[in-house]
């Protein structure tokens, strides 16, 4: 963003600006002119969007309204929300509340419920286990980029997913961030079962940094009154967010964990809802000296794992929020700037995860119809086992790629003697060739595969006739 969003007018200028009332309303009182203004606004959302006054000032009021009072009759259709235990703001005063009444905000969470969490079904390739393997490395690997480059790695996609399906030592900070975003989605995975604890988060926050601070003692630890102060800056060099300094944060610390880890019904907080709000709560405490977007959206991946929603191992949510960065700058500054009030970022973030999901099972469904294809030319071939179809596979819809003995076995779970026969068992049926570069041999399926395969199972099928 080039600038702070405007800010919203207060209640007693809301309140002066009531000129256009009718008299007798504002005779009689206050409150009667709030009921006025309550049936001239009746809905918290403008045309399905929940705006911020910075984005209402531009736009025209509905007759009979100045901006003012149409922003004030959007409040008062708000309502205060519900409050989240123990979050307060930087001053210590003002709460943080969400309106979870806004209708669009139910129907997203109710679909998410429908489609990534309890007993549904899983789509046709997530069955398998060898196939979830591989769509979980996937999703692994574009999460632990995708979140790296919002937090300014510059490696590229293509080197990354080399780097990280080879298993390569990374070769500088970059590459260092990435490969320590991969690790602790790993870690998160195992971790789906236990509580969030101090000790816990100081471990994914040091797996997130390890190598890539400036301090190496900040790793693993919060900021202390011996650090210098910090901001959160934006690319145009204004502050963004002044964080709580360093001797709140025990407290706060304990306030959010004891959150994170509540079952209370009351007032109850929709599981998605409470993940999303510990994403902002530890990205606007900032505990550490760096890496608190990282250690926020792997917060925010446990709390989803914790609370049942399966589906989210196999999603990236910093893919979508990389490729809009400012929204999401923008969702935290608005929550800021208008009371407190969460919704912006709920909001942004359940749009966020709506996409990567659309996007996951588009993926599938292409990824079936290419594999489907695939297997048409493989299933007259004899002698291949599944990790050897699964790489022609890969091959067939990408020829240009190339394969390692190890990225094999790390993609598919195996052995490296079982990786290494299978890559000379492709070899002796002429279907990959090898290079060596470097220390490692480098395999690349044959020009014509498809051709290869074809010709292969003509031949199989012509034995097995006579």
């Amino acid at each position: 963003m080039r600038r702070l969003p405007a800010i919203p007018p207060t209640l007693d200028t809301l309140l002066g600006s009531l000129g256009p009332v009718p008299g007798e309303l504002m005779e009689k009182s206050v409150p009667a002119a709030l009921g006025w203004l309550r049936d001239q606004v009746p809905l918290p959302t403008v045309r399905g969007r929940y705006l911020h006054w910075d984005e209402l000032r531009r736009r025209p009021p509905p007759d009979g309204l100045t901006r003012e009072e149409w922003w004030f009759g959007l409040k008062l259709a708000r309502g205060r929300g519900t409050t989240v235990p123990g979050m307060r703001a930087v001053n210590g005063q003002e709460r943080f509340s969400v309106a979870t009444t806004v209708g669009n905000l139910q129907a997203q969470l109710h679909m998410l419920d429908m489609r990534a969490a309890g007993s549904i079904r899983a789509p046709g390739p997530l069955q398998d286990a060898a196939s979830k393997q591989q769509y979980l490395l996937r999703s692994m690997i574009e999460e632990a980029i995708s979140s790296s480059i919002i937090e300014g790695a510059s490696s590229t996609r293509e080197v990354a997913r080399r780097m990280l399906r080879e298993g390569r030592a990374p070769r500088d900070r970059s590459e260092r961030m990435i490969v320590n975003n991969y690790v602790t989605m790993q870690r998160i995975a195992e971790l789906t079962e236990e509580p969030m604890s101090e000790k816990l988060l100081l471990e994914l926050h040091a797996l997130v940094t390890t190598g890539t601070l400036d301090n190496p003692d900040a790793v693993g630890r919060m900021r202390t009154e011996a650090d210098p102060e910090i901001a959160v800056v934006s690319p145009e060099g204004f502050v963004a967010h002044e964080p709580p300094p360093p001797r709140e944060l025990p407290a706060r610390l304990l306030a959010m964990l004891a959150f994170a880890n509540s079952d209370a019904q009351e007032p109850f907080v929709h599981p998605v809802v409470r993940s999303i709000i510990l994403h902002f709560w530890l990205a606007y405490d900032h505990p550490f000296v760096d890496g608190n977007g990282r250690t926020a959206r792997a917060l925010f991946y446990w709390s989803m794992l914790h609370h049942g929603y399966w589906l989210l191992q196999y999603v990236s949510i910093s893919e979508f929020i990389a490729r809009a960065p400012m929204r999401y700058a923008r969702a935290f500054l608005h929550t800021e700037t208008d009371d407190f009030d969460l919704t912006y970022f709920v909001l942004h973030q359940l749009d966020v995860l709506e996409r990567a999901i659309d996007a996951l099972h588009i993926y599938l469904d292409q990824s079936v119809q290419r594999t489907q294809a695939a297997e048409l030319s493989l299933d007259d071939v004899d002698g291949l086992n599944h990790q050897q179809r699964s790489l022609l596979a890969a091959a067939i819809r990408r020829p240009s790629e190339t394969f390692t003995t190890e990225g094999h076995r790390r993609t598919h779970g195996i052995t490296y003697p079982t990786a290494h026969a299978d890559m000379k068992g492709l070899m002796a049926l002429g279907l990959v060739t090898r290079r060596r570069v470097g220390k490692q041999y480098r395999y690349r399926a044959v020009p014509g595969l498809t051709e290869q395969l074809r010709a292969l199972g003509q031949e199989h099928t012509a034995a097995r006739s006579q």
